[in-house]
């Protein structure tokens, strides 16, 4: 890893953009000159109804919907904080990874006010955004474990500081949002899947089923969920006709087979951390991404941490999921180490935070 730049001790203000998928978003943070993190509004516009007939998100239809509100979103951030444009130290707007028409109406709005107002441009990796999160909520610093749980990403990485990311383990086939999403979709149960199971999981009996948990015991901490999304279609299919209480048990066997293998995975990179990081260091498992809203994930997850010695830290659930604070922060971290990008930066709809990082044998990485 290279060395940390050293950090400004200048207040910032920054408005972020985010538009990687089927959220339309924007927020407006301040980092004061210590450091600390305060977020002085926070829009979040959901495009769910727009893809529920098609079971899932249908990238044309994101980018008209982001194009059509993205402006009208900007100005109710701006107005929210109370802050002028001429008073912004920068504009942040996400530029990867993620659907690239969605990114490119972000990015060209961002680029487009950085413009006029003279400000410089901060284009944000999604991924470093969900990372540094706990920066803003929680005024956590590296070093820390992050287990990054989405839609379309599902990593283990030492966080370093800002901009220095070792990856230790990675998804070799599904994301365990879209193992949510799929999940759901099989059993009737709509989108976004990842509520819908939870809550129908709540209902269940989660002994009924005896569910695969993948890569368990594993050296390396990978994940995989297709073979736990292939016994849940199996096992559905000798269902049927489903009952509701069927549906209820297959979710929350489901769930917690999924507790049951992210544990196991995240258990081993903790032994790994432990070899990294100096015995004095604090140890912090930050979990992040739409997928840590999961109240059982994050209860499983808290008792491993109280087992291993780490301190647990999630954001609150609504800065878990897609948001405009999460882009801002990164931008104001980023510019505080003296870092922006030029007017002419291009989306990047992959775009590992670990470039470095050998990819898992069969990896379907999304980043």
């Amino acid at each position: 890893m290279p060395p940390a730049p050293a950090t400004s001790d200048v207040r910032r203000v920054v408005l972020g953009i985010e538009t990687s998928c089927d959220e339309t978003a924007a927020a407006v943070v301040v980092r004061e000159a210590d450091g600390r993190g305060r977020v002085l509004s926070n829009v979040v516009r959901s495009q769910w109804e727009h893809h529920r007939a098609f079971g899932g998100v249908v990238p044309e239809i994101a980018a008209r919907a982001h194009a059509e509100c993205l402006d009208e979103i900007v100005a109710a951030a701006m107005a929210d904080s109370g802050v002028q444009f001429e008073e912004l130290s920068s504009v942040a707007a996400t530029a990867g990874p993620g659907l690239n028409s969605g990114l490119i109406v972000g990015l060209i709005t961002g680029k487009a006010i950085a413009l006029a107002h003279g400000k410089p441009l901060l284009a944000i990796n999604h991924l470093e955004a969900h990372a540094l999160t706990v920066g803003l909520t929680d005024g956590l610093r590296p070093p820390y474990l992050l287990l990054l749980v989405s839609g379309g990403h599902t990593q283990l990485l030492l966080v370093h500081g800002v901009g220095r990311y070792e990856r230790l383990g990675t998804t070799i086939d599904d994301a365990l949002g879209e193992a949510f999403d799929k999940t759901a979709k099989l059993l009737g149960l709509g989108l976004p899947g990842g509520p819908a199971v939870e809550t129908a999981a709540s209902k269940g009996d989660a002994t009924r089923f005896q569910f695969p948990r993948p890569m368990a015991g594993r050296a390396e901490p990978h994940f995989s969920f297709a073979g736990l999304k292939t016994a849940v279609r199996q096992r559905a299919e000798a269902l049927q006709p489903l009952t509701e209480q069927d549906v209820a048990d297959v979710c929350a066997s489901f769930q917690a087979a999924v507790g049951a293998s992210v544990v196991d995975r995240v258990d081993r990179a903790m032994t790994l951390v432990n070899d990294r990081l100096p015995v004095d260091a604090p140890r912090h498992l930050v979990v992040a991404g739409g997928v840590a809203a999961n109240l059982a994930l994050r209860t499983a997850l808290q008792d491993l941490t109280d087992r291993r010695g780490f301190t647990l830290n999630v954001p609150p659930i609504a800065m878990c999921g897609d948001n405009g604070a999460m882009i801002a922060w990164a931008g104001a971290e980023r510019l505080a180490i003296g870092l922006q990008d030029p007017l002419d930066f291009a989306v990047r709809p992959r775009w590992p935070l670990d470039a470095a990082a050998a990819p898992a044998i069969g990896a379907g990485v999304k980043a």
